[in-house]
Formats: structure tokens, C-alpha cells, sequence
């Protein structure tokens, strides 16, 4: 707060009677919502935190229903739009925003996101509390010069800009125009074409639907019920898309009824099929470790997580989804410990090893990971990968399978681990995944109207924007 004078206006009308007071002003300076979004973005640039894990927390569940949606929006937003947000704050900018505290740059990227990308907000609105943000960070020096830079910006007409934004006619237009590292679209343009390319960015940039796993039938009418609008799944019988509402405020959702899980990673667990023990080598949080189980709810299943406080947390949910389901043979025990030394001595004939990766194929849910990753990352990420299926092929009985997956679309991550992998060990052989396929489709399981489209060579191959979900892929091993 600002010093002020014992002879300040207010304090000389209490002593001389002749100027009346005015009351302060008790309204915030800066929203709610966009006090939440600024420290937010300012964690996930320091710490290396995920947007999508705090605004879930516990830290930001005080904010009203229209308080989160629009922190959400502003999150999400600068992360998916940074760089063309920074190549506009760099034109009416008079420093290098290299030179920029973090603290300025994230205020501006804020006000330019909101003038530009948000048609509701009033391009006055965000500037002024841009300028307050600036403030509260005590960067007060510098409120001047965002509230200039921000002026200067207001009259571009960006909106447009975005509208018209995303082009495909090379790698470098497109990076640019769809707010992606050129690296990445590169890699995408010669894996998968310009095209798909294309389709992959424009759906890294929009917000990702929320498909839900129904695990009782009777939770689509209590959904509906609950004034949730859903509509049938893209790839899966059991997917549910949400048209509008809140599923998580449900009764249904809290029973554990229905569950939030992409139907991409709902076709990996698909993809495991029948057995009697089952290995989930890298479980957190524990949606594919439950959709394995409800698949086979006979079977004995066993989830690994590295992270002991985090393996306690997934047995405590675990068991709470299945509590309505006590009358079932089956069982889901948890176990913290490494993936890449898996202390079981007995062996398992279903094993999924769903490994650690850099998730380029969840952009829209998780942009700041663009931002973050390097190309020696996917090397670094090969090397932990390769000793992951190394070790869980280690527990795979005769006969048995391991499914291999990852949400990347990277090469390294997926394909050469396999081909690593097999050319250290040759007792597993690589099953079609077109069989599977064919047999989720024969079960009446898979819906997709292009089957035929979710592979590539062997292997399951989804990629967001040119099918319904996320990017996985998933390799099936057989030990022989």
C-alpha cells in the first residue's frame, strides 16, 4: 500500500471538519479470475508446473463457478497462443522482451490475449488490470510502460489476426501462424504430411472435448438427470462426449459411476485385453489401471507408481470406484516402486507399460509442454523408455502380452523403442494391431466409422485433429 502524509485530504477533514471524508473504495483492484490466471502462468513458467493440475488444486477451488471458467480461458489461452502473442508485444514494445521480467511479460501476454482473442472483454478492462497485476507483482516502475504498450496494441485489429491464423502452406508458416515451435511442426510435416500437420496444430489450439468411460449403464441417465448433455463417443461404446455441464459436480461422478478419460487412452486399455494378472507398470493416475480392472473384473491386478505418497492417493481412489463393485472376485493392489526394476517374482500375462513421454499428442490439453520441450529431451526420454519395456518384458509369462504405449507423437519414443527393444530380446514377437482392432469392432466395443485409419504398420497410431482424441500409440508384444 501506498504511504501517504499525516496531513493527507481525508486524515485534515477528521482534524479541521471541514472537508468530509470519503470512503475507500473496497472492490479489488485486480478480479479474481485474473489474479488466479497470473499466478498460474507465472508457477508454470518457474517451477515447471502443468496448468491443468493447478487450476484443479485445492489452491484455487475457493473461485466461483464464472471465476474459473474464465481463469481456465485466460491459462490455457496465453499457453496455446504464446508465441504469436509475443511477436505482437514485440512490435509496440520498445525493450527486447528478453529483457522483460517475467512478472511484465505474463501481465502483457494476459491484457494482449484478452483485447485480442476474447471479444466479451473490454479491451479498457484488461489493460487496466494488466496494469494492476504489474503492481500487485511490485513492479510498480513498470505500469507505465505496459499501460503504453498495452494502448498501442488495442487499437491492432487481432482478432482477425487469429481468425485468419492458422495456414499450412510450409512448415514455417504454419509454426508461426498456429503458435508451435518450428522444430515440432517439421518433425510432424515429415511424419505425417503438411496436411495432417496442419490438422494437428489447429486442434492443439482449440479446447479438447471431455469424453467420459461410462462404467455402469445406468450413468448416462443419471447424467441426464443431473441436466449433463452428452452425446455418443466418437470411437468407443462406452465413451460419452460432454455437451454442456459440469460432470464433475455429479452425483454420478462422485459415486465413481462414470469416469473423465480420453477415448484415445480408453482404446490403449481396450487394446490389453483378457487375463487373469495383470501388470500396470506405470499406473498414475489410474484411469487405464481402472478400465483394465472393469474389463476384467475377475482378474488380479497390480498397478506400479514410483511416487509412494502418490501410489497411496491412487489405492485410496482406486478402491473408492470400486466400492460399489465389493461383490467382484477380482482385486487392485498398488505397489510404489521404479518401473525400471519391477520387484515381482511371479509373472503376469497382461502387462501394460504406458510409459513416461512427452505428450505431444495432448497439446490442447497440456500446452505448456511445447514450450518446454527440446530435442535432446526425446533422446533423454528414449533411454528412460527403452529400460521401462525392458523391464516389463522381463515380466511377461509364456504365451503372454505387453502392450507398449505413449501419448507422443514421436518417433523415438515410439517406434525405436520397440525396435530397440525386440533387437535386445528376441523371445517377443510384435502382433497387428489391425486384429485388435478388428476384434474391439466385432465385440461391438470399437464404433469408428474408419477402423482402418487407427493404425499404421502394426501399431495403433491416433492423431489429434485428423481422429477424435488425443495422440497415442501403442505397440502389442507377444512372448512366444
Amino acid at each position: 500500500m501506498k504511504r501517504t502524509n499525516s496531513f493527507s485530504a481525508p486524515v485534515a477533514s477528521v482534524i479541521l471538519g471541514t472537508v468530509k471524508a470519503k470512503p475507500r473504495d473496497s472492490r479489488p483492484a485486480v478480479s479474481a479470475a485474473r489474479a488466479a490466471a497470473f499466478d498460474i502462468l507465472l508457477r508454470v513458467e518457474r517451477e515447471f508446473s502443468y496448468a491443468s493440475e493447478l487450476l484443479h488444486s485445492r489452491t484455487y477451488q475457493r473461485l466461483t463457478t464464472v471465476d474459473h471458467s474464465l481463469a481456465t480461458e485466460l491459462v490455457m489461452g496465453v499457453l496455446r497462443w504464446r508465441s504469436l502473442l509475443d511477436s505482437q508485444i514485440a512490435k509496440s514494445s520498445a525493450q527486447p522482451l528478453s529483457k522483460l521480467d517475467l512478472e511484465i511479460l505474463t501481465a502483457l501476454r494476459l491484457a494482449v490475449y484478452q483485447v485480442g482473442w476474447l471479444s466479451r472483454i473490454p479491451a479498457r478492462a484488461a489493460i487496466h488490470e494488466s496494469v494492476e497485476l504489474v503492481k500487485r507483482a511490485r513492479k510498480r516502475s513498470a505500469a507505465s510502460f505496459v499501460n503504453a504498450v498495452l494502448r498501442k496494441l488495442a487499437g491492432v485489429a487481432s482478432q482477425q489476426v487469429v481468425q485468419d491464423a492458422i495456414k499450412g502452406s510450409s512448415p514455417e508458416t504454419l509454426a508461426a501462424s498456429s503458435s508451435h515451435p518450428l522444430w515440432i511442426v517439421k518433425r510432424w510435416a515429415h511424419a505425417y504430411g503438411l496436411d495432417s500437420a496442419s490438422r494437428i496444430c489447429q486442434h492443439d489450439q482449440s479446447i479438447p472435448v471431455t469424453a467420459i468411460r461410462l462404467r455402469h449403464p445406468e450413468a448416462e441417465e443419471q447424467l441426464k438427470a443431473e441436466g449433463i448433455e452428452v452425446a455418443a463417443g466418437a470411437l468407443l461404446a462406452s465413451a460419452r462426449t460432454i455437451q454442456r455441464g459440469d460432470v464433475t459436480g455429479t452425483a454420478a461422478f462422485r459415486a465413481g459411476s462414470c469416469v473423465i478419460q480420453d477415448e484415445a487412452s480408453q482404446l490403449v486399455a481396450a487394446l490389453v485385453g483378457h487375463g487373469e494378472y495383470v501388470l500396470d507398470c506405470c499406473a498414475a493416475p489410474g484411469g487405464k489401471t481402472l478400465a483394465i480392472s472393469d474389463l476384467n473384473p475377475n482378474a488380479n491386478v497390480t498397478a506400479v507408481e514410483i511416487r509412494p505418497h502418490r501410489a497411496r492417493l491412487m489405492q485410496k481412489l482406486l478402491d473408492a470406484h470400486r466400492s460399489a463393485d465389493a461383490h467382484r472376485p477380482g482385486s487392485i493392489r498398488v505397489v510404489a516402486a521404479d518401473a525400471r526394476g519391477l520387484p515381482f517374482a511371479a509373472k503376469f500375462d497382461r502387462v501394460l507399460a504406458d510409459v513416461p513421454c512427452s505428450g505431444t499428442g495432448t497439446l490442447s490439453r497440456n500446452p505448456e509442454i511445447k514450450w518446454r520441450l527440446t530435442p535432446e529431451d526425446l533422446r533423454d526420454l528414449q533411454a528412460r523408455q527403452v529400460s521401462i519395456l525392458r523391464a516389463a518384458m522381463d515380466q511377461v509369462a509364456a504365451g503372454g502380452r505387453l502392450i507398449y504405449s505413449t501419448c507422443s507423437l514421436e518417433r523415438e519414443e515410439n517406434e525405436d523403442v520397440i525396435e530397440r527393444s525386440l533387437a535386445e530380446d528376441a523371445s517377443f514377437r510384435v502382433i497387428d494391431c489391425v486384429a485388435e482392432i478388428d476384434r474391439l469392432q466385432q465385440e461391438g466395443e470399437l464404433v469408428y466409422t474408419s477402423p482402418s485409419s487407427l493404425t499404421r504398420g502394426p501399431y495403433l497410431r491416433t492423431l489429434p485433429g485428423v481422429h477424435p482424441c488425443d495422440g497415442f500409440f501403442a505397440a502389442i508384444l507377444e512372448k512366444v
